[in-house]
């Protein structure tokens, strides 16, 4: 996965995209934001996987 799938992805169920990623501390990114991650260097569709994780909520159409 590209990082602006997973930015597409994103912002398609989150409402602001850019604050979930930018304060939104996950606990399956080992304590990091999704931009953290991706500044670490994380590949997106593992990113992608917390990111889903995080939220068991989200519709399968969104995964």
């Amino acid at each position: 996965m590209r990082i602006t799938e997973l930015r597409s992805r994103m912002s398609d169920y989150f409402s602001d995209s850019d604050t979930y990623a930018r304060d939104i501390v996950h606990a399956e990114l080992g304590g990091q934001t999704v931009n953290q991650a991706l500044d670490m260097g994380m590949e997106a569709g593992d990113i992608w996987k917390a990111v889903v994780a995080h939220n068991p909520e989200m519709p399968s159409k969104f995964r």
